[in-house]
């Protein structure tokens, strides 16, 4: 069996996650999940989605009955993962891409750096029609990460890898933050174990205007919210960074795009 199992969730998604299977080199060596949340519309071809399948290792399909949220799902391929012996777990969304060997850059990061039990990496980030818009850098350090925590999610969620072990310490997706689940989990983690993200851009985001990211945003920045005061730290960046939430909240998404396209670019 592979070190590594990478976990796909799936809602009515079947050409982005195609896509994404596609992506995966052939030289990389994992095991990769693919656990649909009840979708009615766009099933799931697994036909076609191992005919697309380059890499070495094995997918395997999971499918819920009904829609349930992504953060059920998540758990779900946890649960499955850890009944195994995988060392590494690692996150993609259906339509975002692999780049550059990212599972063996990841890998060879985490035997190079015992240290560190979490990591992710800058990303590119593409609208629907694959147009480039701007490349998402995050700090690399777990001293800078730590900081910026204190203000948002310094690590972009589909290009995450994580020892397996760590979450049977710090515990699985907390459920109760809709569409933060990422950074209530990596806040956590980072509680015990230490990060980092590599200064290169491993993953092609999908900025897709039926994504989560953006058709719950509202319960997204809400959740950001309640992770920032439950975390809350008295000084200066643990307050702007809860006022920066509590501003976003409230600008428009098409407002917020156009100030990242200034900031990233």
């Amino acid at each position: 069996m592979n070190k590594n199992l990478l976990i796909i969730p799936h809602y009515n998604n079947p050409d982005g996650l195609i896509k994404s299977i596609s992506s995966i080199g052939k030289d990389e060596n994992l095991d990769v999940i693919v656990i649909d949340d009840g979708s009615s519309i766009n099933k799931i071809n697994e036909f076609e989605v191992l005919s697309n399948k380059a890499f070495k290792g094995e997918i395997l399909f999971k499918y819920c009955n009904v829609n349930r949220g992504i953060e059920f799902v998540l758990n779900d391929a946890i649960d499955y993962a850890l009944g195994k012996d995988y060392i590494y777990l690692s996150r993609l969304d259906c339509g975002d891409i692999c780049k550059n060997n990212r599972f063996q850059t990841q890998e060879l990061f985490f035997e190079k750096n015992k240290s560190i039990s979490l990591i992710g990496s800058n990303v590119d980030a593409v609208n629907e029609n694959g147009e480039f818009l701007y490349t998402i850098k995050v700090p690399l350090t777990d001293k800078d990460i730590r900081k910026g925590m204190l203000i948002n999610c310094m690590f972009i969620h589909p290009s995450v890898m994580f020892k397996a072990q760590v979450i049977k310490q710090v515990g699985k997706y907390p459920t109760e933050y809709k569409a933060a689940e990422d950074f209530a989990l990596f806040t956590n983690i980072l509680k015990s174990f230490k990060g980092a993200n590599i200064n290169e851009s491993l993953v092609r985001i999908e900025l897709n205007t039926k994504g989560i990211s953006i058709t719950n945003r509202k319960k997204q920045t809400k959740s950001r919210i309640q992770i920032l005061e439950k975390n809350y730290k008295l000084g200066v960046i643990s307050t702007y960074g809860l006022i920066r939430s509590y501003i976003l909240h409230y600008t428009p998404y098409s407002l917020v795009q156009k100030l990242k396209k200034i900031i990233y670019k």
